[in-house]
């Protein structure tokens, strides 16, 4: 069952297994799209997954795995959605200690590269807005979690 910690009514996983009874879909989101509509989401989770999706590969051309995520997790969420991330993270060991693990968070992470401020990730192709609600170490400090809530941004008339 996927994890709910905003305590929503419906409830959807994604996972590389399908199981349609237990609302898990199928997708490889490392390399595929969220199997789900624009705006469909009011909560986004991501828990002890981040680590595990590559922050580059190459394709064979090249492509920003982690950033491509990220905006689709910003696709998915409906405006005002809420983005809930719960990662191992640098320095705590179990970051590092499991072979699988190849994307490290930092506390920097979220801030500097996907706020609605610094957003260093849009030269990568990152295309949404986040506010950064809550960040603390959380599991005695072996894992990092942040809470960011999607923002439209307001476009400028031309020529201001």
């Amino acid at each position: 069952m996927p994890k709910n910690p905003f305590q929503m009514e419906e409830v959807y996983g994604i996972d590389i297994r399908q199981d349609v009874d237990a609302r898990i879909y199928s997708a490889d989101l490392a390399v595929e799209p969220i199997p789900c509509g624009n705006d469909f989401f009011d909560g986004v989770t991501a828990i002890d997954f981040l680590e595990h999706i590559p922050r580059i590969i190459y394709k064979p051309e090249r492509r920003f795995c982690f950033v491509e995520l990220m905006n689709e997790i910003y696709r998915v969420l409906k405006p005002g959605g809420v983005f809930y991330s719960c990662t191992p993270a640098f320095p705590a060991a179990a970051a590092w200690r499991d072979p699988t693990h190849v994307n490290i968070i930092t506390e920097e992470t979220f801030p500097l590269y996907f706020d609605d401020k610094t957003r260093l990730a849009s030269m990568y192709g990152f295309n949404g807005y986040f506010r950064i609600e809550e960040q603390k170490w959380h599991d005695n400090k072996m894992h990092l979690l942040t809470v960011m809530r999607k923002l439209v941004p307001v476009a400028t008339p031309a020529g201001v």
